[in-house]
């Protein structure tokens, strides 16, 4: 059993085979996190001191990333005491994961290949998250993730669910799932949620339906704008076709500058063209006076943090959730 150690002066103490996010969600502490699998960047920390080993590839680093000295704590299990350059999240109210039945309220179709599903959950149950974090959905063997994509004012929840080719469970929700289906859900889970508004410039960016998170975020911080009127709030809402871009802001209480924006360029299509990472840096918004929260593909993501970075970006003001693709 090792001593990890966190530079806000709180530490824990860590099994052998527990992995150091295992060992502080033990210990009742919350670190960041969201695929728990070494392929995105949210749990990315720089070890101060200290050794460990990676129990799968960690994906999610680059060399220059390994070569600093950061690691993935979701993987990465401690050979000796560890020192990292990272904070807890005790300022924040997380709910505890807890799993509980929900029934099928309403399937829309809002593309040629996404849904937006709305569960209702048990009138006498309470189902509390921030805005931003997912839940498994979990039916007969199968257990997939899926991002709320509403801010919880009421019991009924909305999901934005990709058509997969051989996909299991999203097979299921386009072909055969009808009203009233039952469906167990667990979570709250992930730490992708609004927690910097203290630079100039919040930016979004999201791909595919990688918007439903940043879509609850931005629902909440309309209902609660309280410090954000001096602030500019950027989306740049990614897609390879029109149609891939279902969904907009439109809000009272928060100015969204609102960027849509297509891989593929057609005949049809007066706005920008490439991908939402290059669109931002074309924009010459000052990066250093700038928090950034991105969700999508693994790509976007990790080639977002490594070029907005190299731009002036704040190495802590870079926030994300990779959406990691499974059958």
């Amino acid at each position: 059993m090792y001593q990890v150690s966190l530079k806000n002066d709180i530490s824990f103490y860590c099994e052998a085979n527990d992995t150091i996010l295992v060992g502080a969600q033990k210990q009742n502490l919350n670190l960041s996190y969201s695929c728990q699998t070494g392929r995105c960047q949210s749990c990315k920390a720089k070890v101060l001191s200290g050794t460990s080993i990676a129990k799968v590839d960690e994906i999610g680093l680059s060399e220059e990333d390994k070569k600093k000295g950061y690691i993935l704590t979701c993987v990465r299990t401690p050979t000796s005491d560890v020192v990292l350059d990272l904070d807890d999240l005790s300022d924040y109210k997380l709910e505890s994961i807890k799993t509980l039945p929900s029934k099928i309220n309403k399937i829309t179709k809002i593309s040629a290949d996404v849904i937006e599903l709305e569960l209702r959950t048990p009138p006498q149950s309470t189902f509390n998250y921030l805005p931003g974090q997912y839940v498994n959905f979990i039916k007969d063997d199968y257990k997939r993730s899926y991002s709320v994509a509403n801010y919880n004012k009421s019991s009924n929840l909305v999901f934005f669910i990709k058509k997969y080719p051989g996909g299991v469970f999203s097979n299921y929700l386009f072909n055969e799932a009808k009203i009233n289906d039952l469906l167990r859900i667990e979570g709250p889970i992930g730490t992708f949620f609004l927690r910097n508004t203290d630079k100039k410039n919040i930016i979004f960016l999201a791909t595919g339906t990688g918007i439903a998170p940043v879509k609850a975020i931005l629902e909440q911080m309309n209902d609660d704008n309280t410090g954000l009127m001096t602030k500019k709030i950027f989306l740049f809402f990614g897609g390879r076709f029109s149609e891939d871009l279902f969904w907009k802001p439109q809000f009272s209480n928060i100015n969204v500058n609102f960027i849509p924006v297509l891989s593929k360029n057609t005949e049809d299509w007066d706005g920008s063209t490439g991908y939402v990472q290059d669109i931002l840096l074309s924009k010459s918004i000052n990066l250093s006076d700038s928090v950034v929260y991105a969700c999508g593909s693994e790509n976007m993501i990790n080639d977002s943090n490594k070029m907005l970075i190299q731009n002036g970006l704040s190495e802590d003001s870079f926030y994300s959730d990779a959406f990691v693709s499974t059958k």
